[in-house]
């Protein structure tokens, strides 16, 4: 299968993109001044930020070259899904996509934010395609790709937000699952429990997370803060 570049890449004296995608603000350059180490300081929580983030974001100068790519996205970004980056570079891995794409990064190098859809089948996914910045400060511009997420919830925020609750170990099972889009049906399949069991572990959650229906638990999953591992890779 082969790549098809988005643009054509240009370099920039004001932003540098890196050779490798992941590592854009740790290149560890020596500075002759305060205001610079400060400068490499912030950038360098910066981009701890974006890592902290639990779905994928890539900075992109240019609409191709690749400043900074969170891990999330550097997850994200395997052998099944539509975009790849080679050399610093972002690439589509179908020539069929080519142009959906391209046409969002025009649409934000002129200020204006695109949703587009990539794939097909089930590696299909969403992307939103947004600008950064003003446009009146010249220069190169610089774009934000963001992914969609994997998941409702994801295994490590629901674990926390369970264990917040003081949710027992099967009722985290339960809840585990329900995040998941499971209906009680299927929970009672997944963990092998007859429906008066899970009922009732529902009805626990219901009381301990406050809420009065097993749609509203599911909501409070949908909008948990992000949380990712300490160790790079975990949930």
């Amino acid at each position: 299968m082969t790549s098809t570049p988005i643009a054509t890449a240009q370099q920039s004296a004001a932003l540098h993109p890196h050779p490798e995608a992941g590592t854009a603000f740790d290149r560890g350059h020596t500075h002759d001044t305060d205001e610079d180490d400060a400068a490499e300081v912030l950038t360098f929580w910066l981009a701890g930020m974006l890592d902290q983030v639990d779905y994928g974001v890539l900075l992109l100068l240019d609409g191709s070259t690749v400043l900074h790519i969170n891990q999330a996205a550097q997850k994200q970004l395997n052998a099944q899904h539509p975009l790849q980056v080679v050399g610093g570079t972002l690439r589509v891995r179908e020539a069929a996509d080519l142009m959906a794409l391209h046409t969002a990064m025009v649409a934000a190098r002129q200020g204006q934010h695109r949703m587009v859809r990539m794939g097909r089948g089930e590696a299909a996914v969403d992307m939103a395609v947004k600008p950064i910045g003003p446009l009146d400060l010249g220069g190169p511009r610089a774009t934000l790709l963001t992914l969609n997420r994997p998941a409702l919830g994801t295994p490590l925020a629901v674990q926390m937000f369970a264990h917040a609750h003081g949710l027992t170990p099967t009722e985290t099972r339960v809840f585990e699952a329900l995040s998941r889009g499971l209906d009680p049906h299927e929970v009672c399949d997944e963990l092998d429990v007859d429906m008066t069991t899970v009922r009732t572990h529902i009805s626990a959650i219901r009381c301990k997370v406050g809420v009065d229906s097993v749609s509203e638990v599911v909501r409070r999953v949908a909008v948990l803060p992000p949380v990712v591992g300490v160790l790079k890779g975990m949930n």
